[in-house]
């Protein structure tokens, strides 16, 4: 429905209540419709989950079209990141959020700062999503409240072209709301707890939903040691489980990321349920790292299984869990993969211990073997020194190569002595195209940051206080902060506006016409920043 239909529409309801509603505008209530045109968050879960489907297609049409996010722990860190994209790139198209569960163990928890091991509240995680939608809702509000202050000025001016161009833009806004591909760590319990959790986050507008293959109880982050993994049967039917979630609250298309640890993992709790050799849970078992006993040494308490006809005993730590042969991971990443896609999952995301093309697509050249679409959703994770790391990669290849590599010292690239060299600056090349080339070559659809505003949040704050509280005093927040503000255009120097007083001001003004004591009067301190 157009701005112009909404309004005829508002006007033909209240002409019906034979003047009782005189007093309301027509074209008033037409401006908070257009302003809020997501009622629920399920509105919001349909609408974000047919944009990511429609981007799944375009990405298997032409790997060009991978998509990007960043983390974020407040809504107003979304927020502002989305009205920051259609800023400098006039669109939001292929550009989301990524709801971490990291942060919201570091950032949002009654605990205060907690490790990422599934401790925080789980109803954090919906609160969350909310909250970001909250204030990406408001973003729309905002600029759309800005459009109508020029419509009224374009019609005040007699303009009636400008006023024209106006009303297209307002009925072809784009939104700030984007698809959250949002975290439920590994399920925060058993799979009915799954489902609990994932009807709520569906609720509160998440079209995508997350989840890992770790024990819920033993979670642990991605990049740390000691995680556990599950068979693959336990880990299946929390996926059904989100799926019956997203289906029950008619969000048909909602999109499921199954992610596997199993790379870094070497322990799992329980040995798999076998119903016949061969089947899911026996092949499971394969990977575990057993010796062969027969009946005479057999030990009290022993566990066994049979492998090959042979009698073996899973090796058992203290922590009664068990391990798995070393040189696995891979093979058991790619079995979690297929399997997780094979059994209602759309998308993959493989945990690694580095950012390395070769080996992401190593993995996925076989996963693809048996589905051909396969895709990812890959962590370009804050925890890998990617300086580091690709420099080592730059060295590597150039010794493969035969090139003189004399010069660089392997285990001390990260040193600043060698910034500027050709093979830091290879590097750097390497680290800008990283996302590009990996989703041409490694079947990379997403890719995400996964703590960016953590990060930058303590360096600008730490580069605020060492100014502010040092020489500099108030010029370092002048310098710093507001001049780069309005220099760059940053919405937020215009602080008030951004939390919603002008807003309230037209609220004010609909609800009480002339008597409304609105705040963005001439004496209002933003309007030093006009121009």
């Amino acid at each position: 429905m157009t701005y112009q239909e909404n309004i005829e529409r508002n006007g033909q309801l209240i002409g019906s209540y034979n003047g009782t509603w005189n007093a309301i505008s027509s074209e008033s209530a037409a401006r908070m419709q257009v302003q809020n045109r997501f009622r629920t968050g399920l509105d919001i879960a349909k609408y974000t989950a047919k944009i990511m489907r429609e981007d799944m297609a375009a990405y298997d049409a032409d790997p060009a079209n991978y998509t990007q996010s960043l983390g974020c722990w407040h809504g107003f860190i979304g927020q502002q990141k989305m009205i920051s994209i259609k800023k400098h790139f006039g669109s939001t198209k292929r550009r989301y959020l990524y709801l971490s569960g990291w942060m919201v163990a570091a950032l949002r928890s009654e605990f205060g700062p907690l490790p990422d091991q599934s401790m925080h509240e789980k109803t954090t995680v919906p609160m969350l999503i909310e909250e970001l939608y909250t204030f990406l809702r408001q973003a729309d509000a905002r600029e759309m409240g800005m459009m109508f202050r020029e419509l009224d000025a374009a019609r005040a001016a007699g303009d009636q072209v400008k006023a024209k161009q106006i009303e297209n833009a307002i009925d072809n806004y784009e939104t700030h709301v984007v698809p959250i591909i949002a975290d439920i760590d590994a399920g925060f319990g058993n799979a009915e707890a799954t489902y609990l959790l994932a009807k709520k986050m569906i609720e509160a507008g998440a079209c995508c939903i997350q989840i890992e293959n770790q024990v819920s109880d033993e979670k642990q982050c991605g990049h740390q040691d000691g995680k556990v993994t599950v068979p693959h049967e336990d880990f299946l039917a929390k996926i059904r489980a989100v799926r019956y979630a997203f289906l029950e609250l008619g969000v048909d298309d909602g999109v499921i990321v199954a992610r596997t640890d199993s790379l870094g993992a070497g322990l799992t709790k329980q040995i798999a349920f076998v119903q016949e050799e061969g089947d899911l849970g026996d092949q499971y078992n394969a990977f575990l790292d057993c010796e062969e006993v027969d009946a005479g040494s057999i030990g009290h308490g022993d566990v066994l299984i049979t492998r090959n006809g042979k009698l073996m005993r899973p090796k058992r730590l203290p922590s009664n869990l068990y391990q798995f042969r070393p040189g696995t991971g891979e093979d058991r990443c790619v079995l979690d993969c297929i399997t997780s896609l094979q059994n209602g999952a759309d998308l993959l995301w493989i945990e690694t211990e580095k950012p390395h093309i070769g080996q992401i697509g190593g993995m996925v050249n076989r996963i693809r073997e048996v589905i051909p679409n396969a895709k990812l959703v890959y962590n370009n994770s804050p925890s890998f020194n990617w300086t580091l790391n690709f420099r080592q990669q730059v060295f590597d290849a150039w010794a493969a190569e035969g090139k003189d590599v004399s010069a660089y010292d392997r285990a001390k690239l990260m040193s600043i002595d060698y910034d500027g060299t050709d093979l830091a600056i290879e590097a750097d090349e390497r680290i800008r195209t990283f996302q590009k080339d990996a989703a041409r070559e490694a079947g990379i659809f997403h890719h995400l940051i996964t703590l960016p505003t953590y990060h930058t949040a303590a360096l600008s704050t730490d580069n605020l206080a060492k100014e502010y509280f040092g020489d500099a005093g108030m010029l370092g927040y002048v310098l710093g902060v507001q001049r780069q503000e309005i220099r760059q255009g940053i919405a937020c120097v215009k602080h008030q506006n951004m939390a919603g007083s002008d807003m309230g001001d037209d609220h004010k003004e609909y609800f009480a016409g002339e008597a409304a004591l609105k705040a963005a009067g001439k004496d209002n301190t933003m309007n030093q920043f006009a121009a």
